[in-house]
Parts: C-alpha cells; structure tokens; sequence
C-alpha cells in the first residue's frame, strides 16, 4: 500500500502525471478497497452490493483506488458506523457536457451524520475540509481523477445516509448483459 501511494503522489506531482492505463475490474477494485478498510483502526461494518456484469473500464486502477479510499476514509471520519459499496450501471446519465447513453456508478454509501450545509456548495473545493485537522485535498484530487477517466464524482446527503457516486463512462462495445455491440 505505501509503495502504490509513493506511486501515485510521484505521478501526480510530476511530470510523469499521465494515468497508467489498463483495464480495471472494478469489482477486484471494490474488493482491494474491502481489505484497506478492513485495516483501519476501527473498520466500519461492510456491505457489499455488486452489480456481477460490470465489464471492466479502462483506467488506472491506483486512481480508481485513491478515489474509492478517499470517499470511505472521509465516511469513517465523519462517523459512519456502516459503509455499502455499490457497484451498477446507469442509462441517460450527463457526465459534464455530455450526455452517456450508459456509465458505470460506484458508490460509497454511509449512515453517518451527512456533509454539513455549510459544505456542500464548496466541498470539491481545494483546501475545504470539515474536520479541524483536515487538509481538504482529498476530495479535490478524488474529483480530478475522475474527470481524467471522463468521468465525474457526485453526492447525495442527508443526516443518516450519505452517497458519494464516481460515475465512469460505460465501454461502448458493452450493452448491458446482453454483450451485443453499443455502437
């Protein structure tokens, strides 16, 4: 784990930034996150609801990673007792100026107390954090990656249930579970 997150940081503190790119399975992903969180000092009970004909995306999975583990860290430092990780597929969706006949969607889903109102107008915002010993880039950079793999990251919140969404654009050879060609 230190020597994926060295990698990562020399990636995107230098020249060398580019996204290493491959295909990702994203349920191995979800899994590997699993695990990460399990390490915590005091993991949040886990549930998992995977979508099993997800196809793999092309990305860099250390991104795709840092990503997921930024939303469940921030999660279980804003209290949540529960995280669910929620793997689908989405039709009609607008990711920035286009509009996706279908995107994959991860979400973090958390029972905690929500983002604060004062938050949410800047909470993608660099530097914002709500804890006091914040440094407020996670989410930042979690949102700069997504744009990289053309996609982007979304929330949902109320107190007792938050949902933070990583919507990537679906494959277009894939249609569904049918495997026919999209294009």
């Amino acid at each position: 784990e230190a020597d994926r997150l060295a990698a990562l940081a020399n990636r995107l503190l230098h020249h060398d930034g580019a996204p290493q790119l491959g295909a990702v399975n994203l349920h191995q992903l979800l899994e590997r996150l699993n695990d990460l969180i399990q390490a915590e000092p005091s993991p949040p009970h886990l549930r998992h609801d995977y979508d099993p004909s997800l196809p793999d995306v092309h990305g860099d999975a250390d991104r795709l990673l840092q990503v997921m583990l930024n939303l469940a860290r921030n999660a279980i430092d804003a209290g949540a007792d529960t995280l669910t990780l929620r793997s689908r597929v989405e039709h009609g969706v607008r990711v920035g100026e286009r509009m996706l006949r279908s995107a994959l969607r991860l979400d973090v889903i958390d029972d905690g107390p929500g983002v604060p109102p004062s938050l949410r107008d800047t909470l993608f915002e660099p530097l914002v954090s709500g804890r006091v010993d914040g440094t407020g880039l996670g989410l930042a950079i979690s949102r700069e990656i997504a744009h990289e793999h053309g996609g982007e990251l979304r929330y949902v919140s109320r107190p007792g249930e938050t949902v933070f969404s990583l919507y990537l654009p679906l494959p277009p050879r894939v249609s569904g579970a049918s495997g026919k060609n999209d294009g």
